[in-house]
């Protein structure tokens, strides 16, 4: 008889739940029905067909590496996090990834390469800590390029863009649609920026506010001030045209300014390979024959 009864408020119970589930999956139903004028009933069906059309590795294997690199990073300390955090977004967070993510990377590179060289290639001690700091740091490497990079590509378009923003403006253009302008004729890391302004202003943000949080991405010292520029004369009714045209002649004479600096350097840095590989091999040529002559007449 227990068993009877447990049976039958099994039977019961499975019924309830049963009936529970497909009354829900009814209204479901008759809300996508509802919807369907409304909607495209192909679009889930498309997207995931998009979605499977990816390869195995993007579809499946990175989100599961890029969670685990996130849950790494967020088990180590948070002063790490803050140190990595400026530097990240100066290289414009690269595939999305955070400071976090970058940590997790840098631990999980530091493991990687030092149980290989601790229980694969059974080297020494010293040669393990070396393969760590080489795991720790090679992250950070790539991401110092990638901040040089984007910082040599700013220095190198934005007196460009602010001369055509000026001869927007001075056209009778205002100053979104002038950015506008410039986001549709130009391309660069700028042209996106001031894609995703217009973006944001668009959205309720304010302008001052949006190219403020412009300037903290790029953290570039011409785009402070450009942008400081422009929020001043926001503020005191100032026109853009001015302040563009100075903007840009300023940033011009400083970048006429940097390659005069690198060209002073370039003699400098040249005497390194001028007197460990030119000069030595200019010395064999030279008294080659001469110490040859000397050692036949002599022995």
């Amino acid at each position: 008889m227990p068993y009877a009864a447990a049976f039958l408020a099994f039977i019961s119970v499975f019924t309830l739940g049963l009936s529970f589930f497909k009354g829900k999956q009814k209204k479901k139903v008759d809300v996508l029905k509802r919807l369907g004028p409304v909607i495209e009933q192909e679009a889930p069906r498309e997207l995931r067909e998009e979605e499977l059309k990816k390869p195995f590795m993007e579809r499946a294997l990175m989100p599961l590496i890029a969670s685990l690199f996130g849950y790494l990073g967020k088990i180590l300390p948070s002063s790490l996090v803050e140190n990595l955090e400026p530097k990240v977004q100066k290289a414009g967070s690269p595939g999305g990834l955070s400071a976090g993510d970058f940590l997790g990377i840098k631990v999980t590179a530091a493991f990687i390469l030092g149980f290989f060289a601790y229980f694969i290639l059974s080297l020494s001690f010293l040669l393990v800590l070396f393969f760590l700091f080489v795991g720790w740091y090679a992250p950070e490497l790539y991401l110092n390029s990638l901040v040089r990079r984007r910082t040599e590509e700013i220095d190198r378009s934005l007196p460009t863009v602010l001369d055509l923003l000026t001869v927007s403006v001075e056209a009778g253009l205002g100053f979104d649609s002038a950015m506008a302008k410039v986001s549709d004729k130009f391309e660069g890391l700028l042209a996106g920026e001031f894609q995703r302004v217009l973006k944001e202003v668009g959205m309720g943000k304010n302008r001052k506010e949006a190219l403020r949080d412009m300037s903290k991405r790029l953290d570039n010292e011409d785009v402070t001030t450009f942008v400081g520029s422009l929020i001043q004369a926001d503020q005191l009714g100032i026109s853009f045209s001015n302040i563009l045209r100075t903007q840009s002649e300023q940033v011009r004479y400083k970048r006429r300014q940097r390659v005069e600096e690198a060209a002073l350097k370039a003699p400098v840095k040249m005497l390194v390979p001028l007197v460990f590989f030119i000069f030595p091999t200019i010395f064999v040529v030279l008294l080659g024959p001469a110490v040859i002559n000397i050692f036949t007449t002599m022995f």
